[in-house]
């Protein structure tokens, strides 16, 4: 199953509330959820941090799940997004901040079912590899040595990191390689794994030996489900 991500920011003279609020109650509702082929699609709104300096460069991400490549282009063409979703991103964000990343996820820590009903706090930490690493050896880091240097964060209830696959790299090289996908019961939980050594002292130093850390870039969000997660949900 294909993973979208599609990472926005407001459009000039919104505010990050009045965005994000169109973004889970009008556009994903009345638009981008009419767009043929979607199985899963939540949305991420931006949790702000007390040590922020600067506008923020994403305030919020979508998250589409589909069949396949096939599925993809289906809905890239479909009137539904064309004439639809994206005639009514001016509304509400500035579209050339936008960002989307095709991906594979894999799931390596599966925690507690995922819920419409949410509960969690999920920090994205979207990832770009050192010049000269190749996505093979990017992404066999990730899983093998990053990913468990992750799961001794304390707190830490799932795990997902998602690659972009090499078809998506056959045109142009891609702003982000992939996301990794960390969830925690709440923000308080997510502040003392990010402080604690596990994190510090082995997250960071082995980030630094295989990725392009200027690039490194985190955000906390709350989930919104638009379709799914459910019984009758394809997951991941």
């Amino acid at each position: 199953m294909l993973h979208q991500f599609i990472f926005a920011a407001p459009r000039p003279g919104m505010s990050e509330a009045e965005f994000q609020d169109y973004w889970v109650h009008r556009h994903a509702v009345d638009f981008a959820s009419k767009i043929p082929g979607i199985r899963r699609y939540a949305v991420d709104t931006r949790i702000a941090r007390p040590d922020e300096t600067g506008p923020p460069l994403f305030s919020g991400c979508a998250e589409i799940w589909l069949d396949d490549v096939e599925a993809l282009l289906g809905a890239l063409q479909s009137p539904e997004l064309i004439r639809g979703a994206r005639a009514d991103e001016p509304n509400w964000a500035a579209f050339w901040q936008t960002i989307a990343l095709n991906t594979d996820t894999e799931v390596l820590l599966p925690g507690p079912p995922v819920s419409r009903a949410g509960g969690l706090v999920k920090l994205m930490v979207l990832l770009k590899r050192l010049p000269g690493t190749t996505m093979d050896a990017f992404r066999r880091h990730a899983r093998d040595v990053y990913a468990p240097k992750v799961q001794a964060v304390p707190g830490l209830r799932r795990l997902h990191v998602c690659p972009v696959p090499d078809m998506f790299y056959a045109v142009s090289e891609t702003p982000f390689d992939g996301v990794a996908m960390l969830w925690f019961d709440d923000v308080a939980a997510m502040d003392v794994a990010l402080a604690s050594p596990a994190y510090v002292d082995g997250v960071l130093p082995d980030a630094a030996t295989f990725l392009d850390t200027r690039y490194m870039h985190t955000l906390a969000v709350t989930e919104h489900w638009i379709i799914g997660p459910d019984a009758t949900e394809v997951t991941p």
